[in-house]
């Protein structure tokens, strides 16, 4: 517990015990400027600091709560099942009613593998379609963030944008050997070299960024005549965008899907899934190797499954309402300011640009104004709306964000703009 301590005292404590205060690199506000909020609960929409501050929270664990913090249906589940143990390391039932939840709602995904994280899951699909295939080398999208698996983190976006970094030290050349990484939005030449095309249907780490109208079926198209497995990466978009995900949402199945984020109710999860016949490469029935102690764990099923339980039409209809009342409210009010910004929706996805074109790949992206960004971003936490500490993640709206609030975070964002 933090006690009387404020948010610079924690984080001058945590800096002397964790690398540079924060246990994943956006937290420290680098991009912002500034020290960290430490929250210390969370209800519905919001999030409160050590020193009692209260924020309407868009960013909601990055996208992984839903159905607001703490909500009760999912604590309630997360508690029942803690009380029988929180791990076993051996099959539980609880990872039976999970990857039936997920496997009745997308389309082409027959069988799953369930791992601890997104990263798992996107490093995890890689090695099954390389062992599927027969191939090495793999296709990935400038600005698209698959997690900090090594062969991944070329030109990938999320923190990787925000820290203006290539890719990251410590990834030998060997690592990214067998890694082409192209434009988004356009579809590349797929020859039968290439064991896998991975791809944020709707990217959602260097900001927000829809496929352009073709773009997805094309690659669809391509990766089929080569022969090569096409990966949606949907650890954002996967039972957010859709019941069915970006295959329900686009009409375009994927050879793999990734997930995490709402499947695991707020606790950490992951998971990746396909047709039995791909599905069946993994150990134990097949010879690619993937394992985990914690992969299926009790508790995190549970709240998954709890989570998923939520999201029914109605539900859906009513975060659609709100990310598209809010993208409209923000667009309105910051142009009105003098403050140039497009705010892409697709669904209940939202991004934030503060430029006067919305981009349609990476370098694009880059062009949007991160000065502007952190001093907006400041501006709305003096009044009491938190979003990300960067300019290349997006915002999350959910089912506790009535319309109340989102009409609070308007005006927030109105007195903000006009204070630039």
């Amino acid at each position: 517990m933090s006690g009387s301590q404020t948010n610079r005292q924690l984080f001058r404590n945590a800096q002397s015990l964790i690398p540079g205060g924060v246990n994943s690199p956006v937290r420290a506000f680098q991009a912002v400027g500034g020290d960290p909020y430490f929250v210390v609960r969370g209800e519905g929409a919001y999030v409160y600091d050590a020193e009692g501050h209260k924020y309407i929270d868009l960013v909601q664990s990055y996208g992984a709560v839903i159905a607001g913090h703490a909500h009760p249906q999912i604590t309630e589940a997360i508690q029942e099942a803690a009380a029988l143990g929180t791990s076993f390391g051996a099959p539980t039932p609880g990872e039976i009613s999970l990857a039936e939840e997920i496997v009745n709602r997308v389309t082409g995904v027959e069988q799953v593998r369930l791992v601890n994280s997104g990263t798992e899951a996107t490093m995890s699909a890689i090695r099954l379609a390389r062992g599927y295939t027969g191939r090495n080398r793999i296709i990935k999208f400038s600005g698209c963030y698959h997690g900090h698996a090594d062969a991944l983190l070329a030109a990938g976006g999320s923190g990787v944008a925000t820290l203006g970094l290539s890719g990251s030290a410590g990834v030998p050349p060997s690592a990214v050997a067998d890694t082409i990484v192209v434009p988004y939005n356009s579809v590349p030449e797929i020859t039968q070299e290439d064991a896998c095309v991975i791809v944020e249907p709707v990217a959602a780490n260097m900001g927000l960024i829809a496929p352009l109208e073709g773009f997805l079926p094309q690659l669809r198209a391509a990766c089929d005549a080569a022969g090569t497995l096409l990966i949606f990466d949907e650890v954002i978009t996967g039972f957010r965008l859709a019941a069915g995900g970006a295959s329900e949402w686009f009409g375009v199945t994927p050879d793999l899907a990734c997930f995490g984020k709402v499947i695991g109710g707020g606790l950490p999860i992951g998971a990746f899934g396909g047709s039995e016949e791909i599905m069946r490469s993994l150990a134990p029935t097949g010879p690619v190797y993937q394992a985990g102690t914690l992969s299926g764990n009790p508790l995190a099923t549970a709240a998954g499954c709890a989570a998923l339980q939520l999201l029914d039409s109605r539900a859906y209809q009513q975060i659609y309402t709100s990310t598209e009342r809010l993208g409209r409210g923000l667009e309105k009010v910051l142009n009105d300011a003098g403050l140039p910004a497009t705010v892409p929706r697709v669904g209940s996805l939202l991004g934030l640009f503060l430029g006067d074109k919305s981009p349609t790949h990476y370098d694009e992206a880059r062009t949007t104004d991160e000065k502007a960004y952190a001093r907006f971003f400041h501006e709305m936490l003096t009044r009491g709306v938190a979003m990300a500490p960067g300019a290349y993640e997006a915002l999350f709206i959910g089912l506790a964000h009535t319309e109340d609030l989102v009409d609070t975070i308007i005006d927030a964002a109105a007195e903000s703009a006009a204070s630039i």
